[in-house]
């Protein structure tokens, strides 16, 4: 596929705040992410090598393939009558078991040396939401997350007890076997590349260390660890999708930062920090789905899922998400002590259409899907029903723009058709 992605009706790219609108008849859409960076935090001049969002012309197609693979697996589960949040987990569950994503196998190691995962899924029909965090021993953590969802569906447990929608660390695992979701072994998560990335980053923190003591050991320790994951990969998967009925879902799947502390839990698993989904109701005439990716605390402490979807409501999408990011993202006053703020999203609005022969039973519902992010690229995969593959565009800031302090965004239209039975 050529770089411009010239057959995609949403991937022309945009620097200016026009947005390209592209109609497309279809019937149910899968939108995914891979936020392809390796943040670079100490030393600019390191940009060949470890430059936010810049990869080889190999490491870029595969990174596509991915996509192209959990788009696919979504639209099989869409076709053969899956719910929404069903087709979003499926989707997840591809770019959870690929070796080249920070999400389920193959997932950045901790200081100890162990894989901690973080997933969760949110459904926009019931609004209902599920998650883990810091679990280790599972290969696919989203699966967790869903059945933390499904189960949270069928209401409260004996005696009255509130079910959970958020579990944790050997917790989180033991539930997880305890409803047939089977464990994997530590050392068949692991890959090649992230033992390697491990052994790297653990023998540059001891040299850092030796060089300095006290006060300052703490910081070079730090220093060194925010180094090292500019070689690192910090990826967070996610995927947001609608059906035909106009249901919508987000799911968001991620292994963390190379060598943080055990039990961090990043955005991926925090409520409103790593996806959002909820239908058109009353109170809000657009249904929503959002998906982030980058750095976790700056996420978590933005909120940036539940924010996005919110200014979503606004008339002109376009602006509303331009609006999100720079105010509520690069400028939020929660993060006036970073130097940049790392972070993508994927976001779906829907609405109900007009359509210009009612008297033959067809629905419609405009879609718009848009992508935006201050990393120096981000790569998105879509696909409907009707498609024959997915397509894929790896988007990256203006030259000339300074990642964590710009953003990009880009995006279209796309309508889902059908006939009311």
């Amino acid at each position: 596929m050529k770089e411009k992605d010239e057959n995609s009706p949403f991937a022309s790219c945009m620097s200016s705040r026009d947005i390209v609108r592209h109609l497309n008849v279809c019937n149910s859409t899968i939108c995914c992410l891979k936020n392809c960076v390796r943040l670079l935090w100490m030393d600019v001049s390191h940009k060949m090598s470890a430059r936010a969002g810049y990869h080889s012309e190999s490491k870029a197609k595969e990174y596509k393939h991915v996509c192209k693979r959990a788009c696919q697996r979504a639209v099989d589960q869409l076709k053969a009558g899956a719910l929404a949040v069903e087709a979003v987990a499926a989707a997840l569950v591809e770019l959870e078991d690929s070796p080249f994503t920070n999400a389920g196998m193959g997932s950045n190691l901790n200081l100890s040396g162990e894989i901690e995962c973080d997933a969760s899924i949110m459904d926009g029909k019931s609004l209902h939401f599920g998650a883990v965090g810091a679990i280790s021993g599972i290969k696919n953590p989203v699966l967790v997350a869903n059945r933390l969802l499904s189960e949270a569906q069928k209401g409260k447990l004996s005696a009255g007890r509130i079910p959970p929608c958020f579990l944790v660390g050997r917790g989180a695992h033991d539930w997880a076997v305890s409803h047939g979701i089977p464990p994997c072994p530590s050392e068949k998560m692991a890959t090649k590349f992230s033992l390697s990335a491990y052994k790297r980053n653990k023998r540059k923190m001891e040299l850092a260390e030796k060089m300095d003591t006290g006060q300052n050991q703490t910081k070079k320790r730090r220093q060194s660890s925010e180094n090292e994951n500019g070689s690192g990969c910090l990826d967070t998967v996610g995927a947001v999708v609608v059906d035909l009925e106009g249901n919508v879902a987000a799911a968001v799947s991620s292994g963390g930062l190379a060598m943080k502390h055990p039990g961090r839990v990043g955005q991926a698993a925090h409520y409103g920090c790593g996806c959002w989904a909820e239908n058109a109701c009353n109170m809000n005439p657009y249904s929503t789905a959002v998906s982030t990716s980058g750095c976790g605390e700056h996420l978590i402490r933005t909120m940036l899922a539940r924010e996005c979807s919110a200014a979503m409501q606004s008339e002109d999408a376009h602006q509303a998400l331009l609006e999100a990011m720079q105010n509520k993202f690069i400028s939020s006053p929660f993060l006036t002590s970073e130097d940049r703020v790392l972070g993508g999203v994927i976001v779906l609005r829907c609405c109900r259409c007009v359509e210009a022969q009612p008297s033959q039973n067809i629905q419609g519902i405009l879609v718009e899907f848009l992508w935006s992010h201050t990393t120096e690229s981000m790569c998105v995969g879509y696909m409907s029903a009707q498609d024959s593959k997915a397509k894929t565009h790896i988007s990256r800031l203006p030259p000339g723009t300074v990642p964590g302090q710009s953003l990009a965004i880009e995006g279209g239209v796309c309508r889902l058709m059908g006939v009311v039975e």
